[in-house]
């Protein structure tokens, strides 16, 4: 019947446009809504590469820096120089903490004539034979107590062996480093060791690797020897007018315990400085600096790098008030001598001092009779 036949091809054409047709309606639909599934993972898939990308750069970028962290000082320490400084004969048993000698010398050495001149150090022939400028006893616990910086004034009157009594800084002139370190065992009845020296040059280079150094000049400094003409006041000393503020000592009332104040004052200033993240974070002043000091530096052969971070760990913590800086006990700081005024030592006091060192005992208050 046509009727039927109609039917029947409705029901064909019904079905037909249910499975192609409606496909097509469901793929316009799609289409029109604005959302194209497949391309939004497409999308998404390469939006998370990207982060992975990022991420991968980031975590190299910080394994590198924390390598050129690591590598900048041992870059630094084959720069440093080695002297044997070990005394001949009986030596003072070793203490049960860490005793360090930290001496600036006014070494010349290296300069030029220009430089002779900009640092105001005078030439070799003026200043023949090389002296201490500075002679500092850095006191480590080892239990990881408060540190300890102890100044040996320049002028201090003492027995050098072999050459009768004389100031402290006429032992390195007659038998350099290792004379010294001999002088300063006798006299403290401490060990030694280790030894870190620093000359006029290596001073000025390390403070300008820093872009110079905060102080606070308690007074007015004019001192012409010194090559510094310094208002009271805190403000930015670069390399020349910081090394003139350690050497002037004419220009101080104090004299000589004046100068060993100051310097461990601007010592605990370099610290601060360059272990700021103003320093550490930006590798090219990092670098400068860690260099700087390498090259400027001198060591006894049997002072290990461990030794020398010690030292610099010790100065930082005093520098944040976390230890003692002081002087050794003085009695009379202008002694009449056969070689001048100097600086004599109150023995019972110097002796209790050194021996609180030498037993590792705890140092919490500055002992009478020493200058902070």
């Amino acid at each position: 019947m046509p009727g039927r036949d109609d039917q029947r091809v409705d029901d064909v054409y019904e079905v037909d446009t249910r499975t192609r047709g409606g496909s097509r309606v469901s793929s316009q639909r799609q289409a029109s809504d604005g959302h194209d599934h497949g391309t939004n993972a497409d999308r998404g898939r390469g939006r998370g590469w990207r982060w992975r990308w990022v991420l991968a750069v980031i975590a190299i970028l910080v394994v590198a820096w924390l390598a050129f962290m690591v590598w900048v000082p041992f870059h630094a320490w084959g720069n440093v120089q080695r002297i044997n400084v070990s005394p001949v004969g009986t030596r003072p048993m070793a203490s049960k903490g860490y005793d360090y000698l930290l001496v600036g010398s006014d070494s010349r050495e290296g300069l030029t004539r220009a430089q002779q001149k900009q640092l105001s150090t005078g030439s070799t022939k003026v200043a023949q034979g090389t002296r201490t400028d500075s002679i500092i006893l850095v006191h480590v616990p080892s239990d990881g107590g408060p540190a300890a910086l102890i100044s040996l004034p320049r002028d201090s009157y003492v027995p050098i062996p072999g050459h009768g009594h004389n100031k402290i800084n006429a032992a390195y002139a007659l038998g350099g480093p290792k004379l010294l370190v001999q002088t300063i065992e006798q006299v403290t009845d401490l060990r030694i060791d280790g030894y870190v020296e620093i000359g006029f040059g290596g001073f000025a280079t390390v403070v300008d690797s820093l872009d110079g150094v905060d102080i606070c000049v308690k007074r007015a400094m004019d001192d012409p020897k010194a090559g510094i003409n310094l208002k009271a006041g805190c403000q930015t000393l670069n390399g020349p007018n910081a090394l003139g503020y350690v050497r002037a000592r004419y220009s101080d009332p104090l004299g000589d315990i004046g100068r060993v104040e100051r310097q461990r004052q601007f010592l605990g200033a370099i610290m601060h400085k360059a272990a700021s993240p103003s320093t550490v974070l930006i590798p090219w002043r990092y670098y400068r600096f860690a260099t700087s000091a390498g090259a400027g530096l001198t060591v006894g052969d049997d002072t290990s790098l461990r030794d020398v971070t010690r030292v610099l760990m010790a100065m930082r913590s005093v520098s944040g008030g976390e230890g003692l800086s002081l002087t050794v006990p003085i009695s009379n700081p202008a002694l009449p001598t056969h070689v001048g005024s100097a600086v004599k030592w109150d023995s019972q006091k110097a002796l209790e001092l050194f021996t609180k060192i030498k037993n590792d005992e705890p140092l919490t208050v500055v002992p009478t009779g020493s200058a902070k």
